[in-house]
Order: structure tokens, then sequence, then C-alpha cells
């Protein structure tokens, strides 16, 4: 998020692809991969992570916004199957690595949940599959008008391996987005609970910021308490040990091959993964 020019402290590149800057007692993170629609790839994910660890270290802050550049949020993480990146840990097909590799992204976007200070998410355009997760995650969800949210990776036989939906909306509207994958708006985001406000689109950095701002006019020591019960009531309620039976379940799907997930892989490789995923959602808009 740009802080205006009068409030802003400190701007700094955390890598290329995500930026952390202070606006007074505000952290902001922002995530730069707008050419990608901020799709979570392996290098993304663990410079996201830094920049969360490096706003928790913050000691000028006690309020973190978390935005994206360009014109969705974050539309899950990349499975667009490109080489590995230079570095990149690279995970077997076998359920156990399926397994080991599902677990490092759930626990990076735990650390949303579980970071000492509120975590503000602004959202526009798309928020799907992990990056519908992360918002969910957020402690505060301000919505774009032109936002949408859903986890469709279940029509190419990848469900999310973060069930939070449940926690956040119910169960029973949790079991129809997840088990059809359909896409809601953010009225009816707003509805549901998984976001607190909606605001125009044109209007989403500054009423994120002037929301931040509001917050942190509460003290920090009094915030962090206030996360970290509410924490500990739903780890209390079994919160923690939930998601991680979810990931424990739903992993082995992700090292067999389902007749529609195999059909799915070979449209994305010979026809590119945009004509994929539009021949599964033409299937569905019938």
């Amino acid at each position: 998020m740009a802080a205006d020019p009068e409030g802003s402290e400190s701007r700094r590149a955390l890598s290329e692809l995500v930026l952390y800057e202070t606006d007074a007692q505000v952290g902001i993170i922002t995530v730069n991969r707008p050419d990608k629609l901020n799709a979570i790839s392996p290098r993304l994910m663990h410079a996201w992570w830094d920049a969360l660890r490096t706003a928790e270290a913050d000691e000028s802050t006690s309020v973190v916004v978390l935005r994206s550049e360009g014109r969705s949020f974050c539309v899950g993480f990349d499975i667009s199957g490109a080489e590995p990146e230079p570095g990149q840990k690279v995970y077997g097909h076998d359920a156990l690595s399926r397994h080991a590799m599902l677990a490092e992204g759930l626990e990076f976007m735990l650390a949303h949940w579980y970071l000492r200070k509120p975590v503000i998410a602004s959202v526009q355009g798309h928020a799907v599959g992990g990056g519908c997760e992360i918002a969910l995650l957020c402690d505060i969800t301000i919505a774009a008008a032109d936002a949408v949210f859903g986890e469709p990776e279940v029509r190419f036989s990848d469900p999310g391996p973060g069930l939070i939906m449940p926690w956040i909306i119910g169960y029973k509207r949790a079991r129809e987005l997840h088990y059809l994958g359909d896409l809601i708006d953010a009225p009816t985001a707003l509805e549901l609970g998984m976001v607190n406000r909606v605001v125009p689109t044109e209007e989403l950095r500054t009423e994120t910021l002037a929301y931040a701002r509001r917050m942190a006019l509460i003290a920090p020591e009094a915030l962090a308490a206030a996360k970290l019960g509410i924490n500990r009531g739903a780890d209390a309620a079994g919160f923690r040990s939930a998601i991680h039976a979810g990931l424990d379940v739903v992993a082995p799907v992700y090292a067999a091959e389902t007749a529609v997930g195999k059909e799915f892989r070979e449209r994305a490789a010979s026809d590119g993964l945009k004509a994929a995923l539009a021949w599964r959602r033409a299937q569905f808009d019938d």
C-alpha cells in the first residue's frame, strides 16, 4: 500500500517480490508479483514469510497491513508447472513428499494467524485458493467491491489443505464452497462473515490505512493480549489440531491421480494453464 507521503516513514524492498514500509505505528507488507496475479511461488512464499517476521520484529509498529500490487490480491499457490527456481527445494510425488510440501505451505499461511500483531488484509480482485485462506487467516479483512473469494482448486482434484473456512463461516456454507469450488463476490463474503467490510475499489488503500491507523491508537500490549487470548481460545477448542488433521487427510490426494486431475494437467501441458482453467470452469457454467 502506498502510504501517504506525509505519514510514510520508511520503505524498503525485502526482495523484488515483497516490500515493507511503515506509516507511524502501522507496518505495511506489499506482495509484488502482479504479472502473475501474486500467485505464490516458492520464492514469493519465503520472501512473504520473511516479511511477516520483519513486521513481527518491528518495535515501531503494533498493527500490520497486508496488501498486494496489481488487480488481484492473490490467486493461491502457483500451479503453472514452471521450472524449479534456483535454490528451490524440490519435492517428490509420493504421499510423504506431498504431505511435507503442503505442510510447509500451511505453516506459512498460519503465520498470519499466529503473528503477535493484528494483521489486516486489504483485498482486491481475486482472493482464491491459498489467497482466500490467507485472507481468512488475517485478523481483519477489508475487501474492495471487485473482490471475489473461493477455493476452486477442488475442481482439478487438489482440495485446499488449509481447511480454515468452516471455522470462519460455519460448516454448511463452507461445505458448499469447498465441494463445488464456486467463487463468491464481496457482498456475499460480507454476509457470510468472511470479511469485515466492503469499500469502493478505488478507496481500498485509503480506507484500509485509515482503519489500521485507528486500530493503532489502542495500546500495542492490549492488542497483542487480545489477539493471543482469542487464538488461545481457538486452540483450546481444537483449531490447530483440526487444521493439521485436515492436512493429513487431504495430502494423499495430491499424490494420487484422478481422472479429472489427469485431464486437467494434460490440457494445461498442451494448451496452457489458462486454457485448462477455462475448460474446467465452462463445465460448471453450463
